[in-house]
């Protein structure tokens, strides 16, 4: 038998050698991923995507472990583990991020996005990663940008059938200054409140309603303390999927390479999960006693006349030339 050649024997020693260093540059570890909404929630459904594509890219070396329904905070609070290395990863409305970098209030501009799939087109070209860049300074990594879709409003005193319905009722939003405005302008009581709190703000009526996409309705069952939601759709959440910078410069490239492309491929999948389930939500928030209203197209324009102002103070703020700018990314994507 012909034996092998010292050059053949090298290439294969040098070869497992490279393997062998491969798997030694992915250390056992253990990442905690935060997040507001309930398991069963398109939200949670990426989570448990990213975890499992992270074990097997791993070969089962990273344990994701899921902590959902706002059980280590709310979001603020969970951001700021996040820079502290404490929590390792996050999932939340990127426009809260504007608390870290201004330009984020932007997506929450009232009415910009007709569709996620505008919004995939702009959040995950140009002006999406730039914004993401951004956040390296502020001790966050951008992973990537999830769906958690169109907010509506809901309320347990009366139903809203135009514009002017909304004033006076004490409406819960997220803790970020646009939404206190936007809400403002609409003549409502606007009360920031973690996420986490509103569940029983809800049902002790310290706040009349709220607002979301119809899948965290359903999920967080609001059905069993509003009577009634309005398919406003005033703001598109397009979600930022975050990773701790200390974490994240802890890694070895390797391990970099398979939470990338975990993050891409849950990415795609949780997009997919969540319009999927944006189609079904409403019917099954009927089912469980909700009343639904949609408001004619003259009360909706006088939504966005209202509205307007709190636009044109978030342009100065964020910069008329970033505002320029996103507005620019999305004519190309209706194009």
């Amino acid at each position: 038998m012909k034996k092998p050649s010292m050059l053949k024997l090298l290439v294969a020693a040098v070869a497992l050698f490279a393997m062998c260093g491969a798997g030694a540059q992915v250390k056992e570890r253990t990442l905690k991923f935060a997040f507001q909404n309930q398991s069963g929630h398109p939200q949670a459904q990426g989570a448990q995507k990213f975890a499992d594509l992270v074990a097997a890219k791993s070969g089962g070396k990273i344990t994701v472990k899921l902590f959902a329904g706002g059980a280590l905070g709310g979001d603020l609070q969970t951001v700021s583990a996040l820079q502290g290395g404490t929590v390792e990863l996050t999932v939340l409305n990127a426009g809260i991020l504007s608390a870290q970098v201004k330009e984020f209030a932007a997506y929450d501009f009232p009415f910009l996005f007709n569709s996620g799939k505008e919004a995939d087109a702009v959040t995950d070209g140009p002006f999406g990663q730039k914004l993401m860049a951004r956040l390296e300074d502020k001790g966050l990594h951008g992973l990537g940008y999830w769906d958690l879709g169109f907010r509506n409003l809901t309320n347990s005193k009366r139903p809203i059938v135009k514009a002017d319905d909304i004033a006076g009722l004490k409406i819960r939003v997220i803790q970020s200054p646009i939404y206190i405005d936007l809400f403002g302008a609409l003549g409502a009581n606007a009360t920031p409140l973690p996420f986490p709190e509103l569940y029983p703000a809800l049902d002790q009526k310290a706040v009349d309603g709220q607002e979301n996409p119809n899948t965290t309705i359903l999920s967080s069952k609001f059905a069993e303390v509003q009577k009634y939601i309005t398919q406003t759709r005033h703001i598109y959440n397009p979600q930022a999927l975050l990773i701790s910078r200390k974490t994240w410069d802890g890694m070895s490239a390797e391990e970099k390479k398979i939470i990338t492309e975990a993050s891409a491929e849950s990415t795609a999948f949780q997009r997919e999960a969540s319009r999927g389930a944006a189609d079904s939500a409403l019917d099954a928030l009927k089912k469980a006693g909700m009343t639904v209203s949609e408001l004619p197209p003259e009360e909706m324009a006088k939504l966005r006349t209202k509205v307007k102002p709190v636009i044109d103070k978030y342009s100065a703020s964020v910069g008329e030339a970033t505002v320029k700018e996103l507005m620019a990314e999305i004519d190309k994507a209706r194009k």
